[in-house]
């Protein structure tokens, strides 16, 4: 099935949001196509992050490894950015189909100033950005306490299901290769549906043709692709929290052999979990 948007009233809707709340609100497809925001302008802080080719990657990878982490947990997710605000992304789902991602962006939400200039002092130091001129577009951005943010989310959960009741979003019957996209997105992290047997009964195609499928939509095989997905999944784990042992973000990634997810790790990165974690913290000095 292929989502259908009816734009000019989920542009209405979030217009409503944004009075309320005074939060930017965003929609995004479910292959991470920006289809509407308001307001439709990016809040000045994010500009300056973004002006650079590096800052603008950051940003990219970060939404994106926030959609991943936020459709492994089905739910919502609220989390810091890489540039130290506070962010909240829903994946929205119609009938258990992922259809695309809700984001609330460029919040504020530190106790003292203070605290929060400290925090994106750090974040940001590598990018080759103006930090007072950073630290003068905060004071554009809502200030939110972390309880009006989760206030906020509540509203934002209605939101989601309004555009299921109302219609603004519904299915269309959609191609093999975006049945695919689909599953593998919100299965990727459990073991037992996405081996190649279970894809090939869920497509209803054989071996061969999932192969051909999987170069044609990823440009590699299967078994890559979910590789790839797990591990992005695991270094954004390590760098969201230094307390989380490595062996719950094995398991969250898919990995019920811890050891076989160090070794992939490995290879993958360059080095184990445990020296990633530590290079964020200790980034080498130039």
């Amino acid at each position: 099935m292929t989502p259908i948007f009816d734009l000019d009233k989920l542009r209405s809707l979030l217009q409503d949001f944004y009075i309320l709340a005074k939060i930017r609100i965003t929609i995004f497809d479910a292959e991470f196509h920006e289809l509407v925001a308001y307001p439709e302008e990016i809040p000045t802080f994010c500009r300056l992050v973004r002006s650079s080719s590096q800052g603008f990657d950051a940003c990219a990878q970060c939404d994106q490894t926030a959609c991943a982490t936020a459709t492994a947990c089905r739910k919502t997710y609220i989390y810091t950015c890489h540039a130290g605000l506070t962010e909240v992304v829903a994946p929205l789902y119609i009938e258990d189909v992922l259809i695309g991602y809700i984001f609330l962006g460029h919040i504020f939400s530190y106790p003292m100033l203070d605290t929060g200039l400290s925090v994106i002092r750090n974040r940001c130091r590598h990018l080759p950005v103006d930090i007072d001129r950073l630290f003068t577009a905060c004071k554009e951005l809502p200030q939110c306490s972390p309880e009006y943010v989760r206030s906020a989310t509540q509203i934002f959960h209605a939101v989601a299901s309004y555009l299921i009741l109302e219609r603004i979003a519904v299915l269309r019957e959609e191609s093999l290769s975006s049945q695919l996209k689909k599953y593998v997105s919100i299965h990727y992290t459990d073991e037992e549906k996405v081996n190649v047997a279970t894809l090939c009964h869920e497509l209803n195609i054989g071996k061969t043709q999932l192969y051909r499928l999987s170069k044609e939509v990823y440009n590699c095989g299967i078994a890559q692709q979910i590789r790839k997905m797990r591990i992005d999944l695991a270094k954004s784990m390590l760098s969201e929290s230094a307390r989380t042992p490595i062996s719950e973000v094995a398991a969250a990634c898919g990995y019920s052999d811890y050891n076989y997810f160090i070794t992939v790790f490995s290879r993958e990165v360059g080095c184990p979990p445990g020296a990633y974690r530590r290079s964020l913290s200790h980034p080498p000095s130039n």
